[in-house]
């Protein structure tokens, strides 16, 4: 089963921008190839509010973060929508001057050859790398915006180096650069530190906090509790497609929810605002 994209553009919403969702699901149904991941799905988050989609493995997570970003659409039926923005449609251009995503799914499908300056470049054309007539459509601005972006999160003297001659780290700082070339009100961050170490988790999600410090709005997507910050409030637990609790962080965040959500027994702590699992005992 396949889901099927609008036809045409949504042009009849007139609505200001500033008044709607950040993104509105109502009663959707969603495929991923066969397999339906979604059924009567209903979720919405407004515009400048932080949350954090938590679930484990196969929960649906990666399924709505594709829906978030228009590489997936719902089947049509009556009264399903998603709308992003509030509107159905999008060009991926106009988009992404609103929303950067930084996913791994999108960091493996760079060449480990591609250099750290063109991997932030490719941000402006929304393509992967920049490769042949693509590179004359790069002005000399953008290039400032690039190095700019570059320097002020660490990897400024990795412009010219490629990405197999990084640390996983680096390379993620560099997808990070990438979503804030067009510098967008929401970052949505999928799995942040997957694949890092300690100390560059510890600098990663450092600097997810300065950014929202900053005024961008974060949507995190995750399986791990410790990667949600202080500043992030609403948490959404999924599994297996469902929406297993949806609010306000100290209320979903719960033994009770965590081990229906996961499947397995757990402790959980909180420290300094960050929340941590551990076995049960025994």
């Amino acid at each position: 089963m396949v889901a099927s994209k609008p036809d045409e553009p949504d042009i009849t919403d007139t609505v200001s921008m500033t008044d709607v969702p950040l993104i509105d699901i109502r009663n959707a149904t969603i495929y991923r190839g066969s397999t339906r991941v979604f059924e009567n799905l209903t979720l919405k988050i407004e515009q400048h509010e932080p949350a954090a989609i938590l679930g484990p493995n196969g929960s649906g997570k990666t399924t709505l973060l594709k829906v978030m970003n228009r590489e997936l659409y719902p089947m049509r039926q009556n009264n399903a929508s998603v709308r992003i923005l509030g509107r159905e449609t999008w060009n991926v251009w106009d988009l992404r001057s609103h929303i950067g995503i930084v996913s791994h799914d999108l960091q493996a499908r760079y060449r480990d050859n591609t250099s750290g300056l063109h991997v932030v470049l490719s941000g402006f054309l929304s393509s992967v790398g920049i490769h042949g007539s693509l590179a004359g459509r790069i002005s000399a601005e953008q290039k400032s915006r690039a190095r700019e972006i570059m320097e002020a999160l660490g990897v400024g003297a990795l412009m010219g180096t490629e990405l197999r001659k990084m640390s996983t780290g680096q390379q993620r700082r560099c997808l990070l650069a990438r979503a804030l070339v067009h510098d967008p009100d929401t970052l949505i961050l999928d799995e942040p530190t997957a694949g890092l170490d300690l100390a560059a988790s510890f600098d990663y999600l450092t600097r997810i906090r300065q950014l929202s410090e900053g005024g961008k709005n974060i949507v995190l997507v995750t399986h791990l509790l410790n990667e949600i910050p202080p500043e992030i409030d609403r948490v959404i637990l999924l599994r297996e497609g469902k929406i297993i609790a949806d609010g306000a962080k100290d209320a979903v965040l719960t033994e009770k929810n965590l081990r229906h959500t996961y499947g397995t027994d757990l402790r959980l702590a909180k420290i300094d605002d960050y929340y941590l699992a551990y076995p049960a005992d025994g």
